[in-house]
């Protein structure tokens, strides 16, 4: 979007962690503010609309209509956690948060180096998303300690390792699923 820029893109100004989004991983999206393939955002155009700032949570208005049944469904990457997102960020630093953004972004790029059979990106992606901090360290671990045969296949092992994610996920409530918005009603023909 012209005239918007941002320094910040490994987390939007919206409350997504763009860096562990897999459009961004892919290539295809910069991140809000990213520079060029940058696309038009209404969150972007509200931010300059007052003033450039850099959170919508530093905003008089936060939260505000934009946010209103945004986080019920998921994109590329979950949205239910922005709100809570910004207010961690706020809350512990945005240093420590980004940090903490940081190692997430190391996790995910180690389990689709070493776990993944082309067909779990969408899924680590959500997983290291949703899960604590905590969690993901203890999967990591786990992972790391087993061994590792010649007999496994990049099949099996990324098996194994979604099987430990949904396990960590289910014991604290978590659904691993990306949510779809439904599709609208169609009226009905006269």
């Amino acid at each position: 979007m012209k005239g918007f820029v941002r320094e910040e893109t490994r987390f939007s100004l919206c409350g997504l962690q763009c860096g562990l989004c897999v459009m961004r991983l892919g290539g295809y999206c910069p991140g809000c503010g990213g520079g060029e393939g940058n696309q038009s955002c209404a969150m972007a155009r509200c931010s300059l609309r007052h003033g450039g700032i850099a959170y919508c949570s530093a905003c008089e208005a936060y939260p505000c209509a934009h946010f209103d049944g945004e986080e019920d469904y998921d994109s590329f990457l979950p949205r239910r956690n922005r709100r809570r997102d910004l207010a961690r960020a706020q809350a512990m630093g945005w240093e420590a948060f980004l940090a903490e953004l940081d190692e997430r972004m190391d996790i995910l790029a180690w389990l689709l180096e070493n776990y993944n059979d082309g067909r779990r990106k969408s899924f680590y992606a959500t997983a290291v998303y949703l899960l604590g901090i905590e969690d993901l360290r203890a999967v990591r671990e786990g992972l790391a300690a087993a061994p590792d045969g010649p007999e496994q296949t990049r099949r099996a092992r990324a098996e194994w390792a979604a099987a430990l994610l949904r396990r960590r996920a289910e014991s604290r409530g978590i659904s691993l699923r990306l949510v779809q918005k439904p599709p609208k009603a169609r009226e009905p023909e006269k």
